[in-house]
């Protein structure tokens, strides 16, 4: 299976026409037919399930689809750095990023590091923990900003200053939007929207203590981006970090006794890196 087959396949995939793939790949429809009917031959699948005028993935074809994802792009990651490794620091530094304040702080090195190094360009992919660490384990990512708890046995980690305040995110007009912080007793009784991940479970169901058997969990949430909106929809009171103040309509009121999370840049035990990501690195460590 060559690299340039899979680069056909997924942009066929994602246009889900032919013609419309050979006008962006500049080969000839023909020529794209034949590799596609080559592959699903070699795979021993039906990739696409083929119309008068689409080429819509199969569930195979989905799963191919996202394994030509990952490929390609650490090929590119591969090409680029050692097409970089004789030059001025440059090159592509991927970063897997969860949604936490660090962000800014991450954000402010990565722009400190670029007036220095304007070659390096970033990639940044937005997932949970569990996600971010899948990706550096599979080299798809070089590093993750992740938030805790979360398990770090595998990887070395540079904890950053700042720190996530936890809290409740109500509508302006909701009763619980006129305290200036709320407790597990407030709590109880409402439609909540808790996160999924195990982990954080643990520390909520700490900070509950009884009071979490009693819950009533109307969702859960992987990542946050959709959390002010279903409050805004009336769904339920979001618990949640405070990433949410744009939102004019809605109020975050911080947990007492408080509650804060910590977070980390962390990146593969024994990896080598290109030269981009390795100087990164050592620049983050300055603080």
């Amino acid at each position: 299976m060559e690299l340039r087959v899979l680069k056909y396949f997924l942009t066929i995939a994602e246009e889900e026409n032919i013609t419309r793939a050979a006008d962006i790949l500049h080969v000839t429809q023909p020529t794209l037919s034949r590799q596609m009917i080559q592959l699903e031959d070699e795979l021993g699948v039906k990739l696409f399930k083929r119309g008068k005028y689409s080429m819509q993935p199969t569930d195979d074809g989905l799963f191919l689809k996202r394994r030509a994802e990952e490929l390609l792009s650490l090929a590119e990651s591969t090409v680029s750095a050692f097409g970089n490794k004789d030059k001025d620091v440059a090159g592509e530094i991927t970063i897997g990023c969860t949604e936490t304040d660090s962000m800014a702080y991450l954000a402010r090195k990565m722009a400190e590091f670029r007036i220095l190094h304007p070659g390096v360009v970033y990639r940044i992919h937005t997932a949970n923990a569990d996600g971010i660490k899948e990706n550096m384990e599979k080299g798809l990512s070089d590093l993750g900003l992740i938030t805790e708890p979360v398990d770090t046995s595998r990887f070395e980690t540079l904890h950053l200053p700042v720190r996530d305040s936890w809290g409740a995110l109500t509508g302006k007009d909701s009763p619980l939007a006129e305290k200036d912080a709320v407790g597990p007793e407030d709590l109880v009784g409402l439609p909540l929207i808790l996160p999924v991940r195990s982990e954080v479970r643990y520390t909520l169901e700490s900070w509950f203590k009884k009071s979490f058997q009693d819950l009533d969990i109307a969702a859960r949430y992987n990542l946050g981006r959709n959390i002010a909106v279903m409050v805004e929809q009336g769904l339920g009171t979001g618990i949640c970090f405070n990433l949410f103040s744009s939102f004019e309509n809605l109020r975050f009121i911080p947990f007492d006794p408080p509650l804060e999370t910590g977070s980390a840049i962390c990146w593969k035990k024994n990896q080598v890196f290109s030269t981009a990501t390795g100087r990164f690195i050592e620049f983050l460590k300055k603080g």
